[in-house]
């Protein structure tokens, strides 16, 4: 290993820090049965016991998972920029496009206040609308803070399903409107804005300075989702410990035709991001709703949220929004029939 790096202090703050965050977290389950049961006296198996031991346990869970793969990301992300994710989209073309554009948009940020300068890049440098809406897609839907909590609370298995799924439809919804040729429906002053190109030397970014990109980016996103973070836990907290199993299985179960489309349409105009709508999603499937209509929930209140689509309104004509609405809902509707089947 390179000896600046060694000498730097912001990598000898690194080889402190894993040491106590794994201690941390492998004695977190311990410390919270003697907190509950020993320090507070509480009774086990009753609802305020458990609703407040799911909270005790999964709040500090999460956090030390976030902060942990949030600088990883932040340190990955400091060599992917808008100008290089423009860069590597200019000149694909058809499905090729399509499957670049959605790995691009879960290793670079995109939130509803990006939206109008990344499609205004994506558009101006003459990449076509339906790779664009890849990336769209993929941006929030497949974020590393969802990748980060479904492998805290579910594990890698269900990770991964969320990320396949999430790509295909990204891939495919993007591939669709491609071949509708929507352009008509973009506002026609978008194609008129000429953007000028950022030359910045990413390259030429010392290790140490990528370190501190990755602290940064913890300090900056855990800032921001830290109380729907908590709000999520807490409202799962109280589902873990109060709603009845045959409620919510009789509601979003598998053997209810409509769970899948009524948790689309209540998830769409919900306004959440992954970190509150997670910890609520596990707490869902443990008490009877199936893997798929929780899913297919999550990913309507991520991937089609109504404020984006207010943002996306100053760029997009309403019916290439309904569209963008349709399709990508579609997909999700599949994602949740299908798991449901098979699991």
């Amino acid at each position: 290993m390179n000896l600046q790096i060694l000498k730097s202090r912001n990598f000898q703050i690194i080889l402190v820090l894993l040491p106590l965050w794994f201690l941390t977290y492998h004695y977190l389950q311990p410390f919270t049965d003697w907190l509950i049961e020993s320090a507070f006296g509480l009774p086990r198996n009753k609802h305020l016991t458990e609703a407040l031991r799911f909270f005790i346990f999964e709040a500090p869970k999460v956090m030390l998972l976030l902060a942990l793969i949030i600088f990883v990301v932040g340190v990955i992300r400091s060599y992917f920029t808008a100008e290089r994710t423009r860069k590597a989209l200019e000149g694909k073309k058809t499905f090729t496009g399509n499957v670049m554009a959605a790995g691009l948009g879960i290793v670079t940020p995109f939130c509803s206040c990006s939206a109008i300068p990344l499609f205004l890049g994506f558009v101006e440098s003459g990449i076509p609308l339906g790779v664009t809406f890849s990336f769209l897609i993929a941006s929030p839907m497949i974020n590393e803070v969802a990748i980060i909590l479904l492998y805290g609370l579910f594990g890698w298995q269900t990770a991964l399903i969320y990320v396949v799924t999430g790509l295909t439809i990204a891939i495919f919804a993007g591939w669709v409107i491609g071949k509708l040729k929507l352009e008509k429906w973009v506002e026609p002053w978008v194609y008129e804005t000429q953007l000028g190109n950022s030359e910045m030397d990413e390259d030429r970014i010392s290790f140490d300075i990528r370190i501190r990109m990755g602290f940064e980016a913890v300090k900056e996103i855990v800032g921001k989702v830290w109380l729907y973070v908590m709000l999520g836990i807490a409202i799962g907290a109280g589902v873990h410990g109060f709603v009845p199993e045959n409620f919510m299985a009789s509601l979003m179960g598998k053997s209810t035709w409509y769970s899948v489309p009524l948790s689309i349409l209540i998830g769409i105009p919900l306004y959440s991001n992954a970190a509150g709508i997670v910890p609520i999603v596990s707490v869902l499937i443990e008490k009877g709703a199936s893997l798929g209509t929780a899913l297919a929930f999550m990913m309507s209140v991520i991937g089609l949220s109504l404020p984006e689509m207010v943002i996306l309104r100053k760029v997009l004509k309403i019916p290439l929004i309904l569209t963008f609405i349709g399709i990508v809902g579609c997909g999700i509707m599949v994602v949740g029939f299908l798991f449901n089947f098979i699991f």
